[in-house]
């Protein structure tokens, strides 16, 4: 009896730390957003604009219709991709960056493949681009993995000049070798073809890229917290030295991890012109990895999390245009409103464990 109730109290007790920690990681960033929603109406509202049709505005642009749910998911779509090439490397304590480069190497490697393809049945060319864009962009970051393993240079720096060499190799080969002679006024490659595109979800008016984010998410959540793989890359991320000693495979974790992430960070680029621009350009450095690296630490590197965290970051951008027409603000006050939850989030790391709500009680 005594055994059983114990049993009963410790089970209850695992389920409630559990809830609370939970709790904790769902809470801290909605108030470090908020905070930040405040900040910024405040900001804005030194130059005589009202917060409330503000946010109202920016509400309308991502959420209050159907077309404005459109525009959102298409921008959610990258973002998720991107955001999985930061939190898949974090899950190894690494902070990887360069999903901004991944993309554009993505994209310019599938829109080759694409070019190259031309009159082949359009799922053979889409099968191509995707497996182009994402080898090319998991190279791109796995290279960075193994600066960091063999050589110790630091990923973060690594990936973040990564990032400068891979737009200065799309606008060397968009202005040259793969330069469209017809494209005056901005350079940009040969188009893939319309019947190389990649269509909508029928009745959702969204691109299919919104899926392959999701899904994408769902096997990286699945390989990070239900598989011995993804249980060894946290255990190496908690301590390096302690996990080389006990004899885990750290070369191969942190190589498999960034290549993964660079993967799917390719992916996007992939989507990006298959399923929006056509052909790679400079609009394929639209930043989509850089905002990628913000959801990635609002969704405390949970891949499964980075869904909804990209929807809201997808709508904030999509709000813009909005905003620009109906209070004559700049396209890029958006920016500067991720840029202020941004920091917001990194400052909301240190109220991790001070609030007794959230700490263990014990039996």
């Amino acid at each position: 009896m005594t055994f059983a109730v114990t049993s009963k109290a410790i089970g209850g007790r695992l389920i409630g730390d559990r809830f609370a920690s939970t709790a904790e990681v769902v809470v801290i960033p909605v108030i470090a957003v908020i905070a930040a929603l405040i900040a910024f109406g405040g900001f804005v509202g030194l130059f005589g604009v009202n917060p409330v049709e503000l946010y109202t505005d920016m509400y309308m642009g991502a959420f209050g219709t159907f077309f404005s749910w459109q525009n959102t998911l298409t921008r959610a779509a990258p973002l998720i991709l991107t955001a999985l090439c930061t939190a898949l490397p974090a899950q190894l304590g690494m902070v990887v960056i360069g999903g901004e480069g991944a993309l554009v190497m993505g994209g310019l490697c599938a829109t080759a493949a694409g070019l190259a393809l031309l009159g082949a049945p359009p799922v053979v060319v889409q099968l191509a681009m995707a497996v182009a864009g994402m080898a090319a962009g998991g190279f791109w970051i796995a290279f960075a993995g193994a600066l960091r393993h063999y050589r110790g240079v630091n990923e973060t720096i690594s990936t973040l000049l990564l990032n400068y060499i891979a737009i200065a190799i799309l606008n060397h080969l968009v202005e040259g070798a793969m330069r469209d002679p017809a494209s005056l006024n901005k350079p940009s490659t040969h188009s893939i073809g319309d019947q190389n595109m990649i269509g909508l979800i029928p009745g959702l008016g969204v691109h299919w890229g919104i899926l392959f984010g999701v899904v994408a998410a769902l096997i990286a959540y699945i390989l990070v917290f239900h598989t011995v793989f993804g249980f060894s890359a946290r255990i190496a991320g908690g301590n390096l030295r302690a996990a080389r000693v006990v004899g885990l495979p750290v070369g191969k974790l942190i190589l498999t991890m960034c290549f993964l992430g660079g993967c799917s960070a390719g992916l996007a680029g992939m989507v990006e012109i298959a399923a929006v621009q056509e052909r790679a350009n400079a609009n394929l450095a639209a930043g989509y990895g850089y905002t990628g690296i913000l959801v990635a630490f609002l969704a405390r590197q949970n891949p499964l999390a980075c869904i909804p965290v990209a929807i809201l970051l997808g709508g904030i951008g999509a709000s813009g245009g909005l905003l620009q027409r109906r209070l004559d603000l700049p396209d890029a006050s958006v920016l500067v409103l991720q840029g202020i939850i941004f920091i917001a989030v990194l400052a909301s790391d240190t109220l991790y464990g001070r609030f007794k709500i959230f700490q263990s009680k014990a039996v």
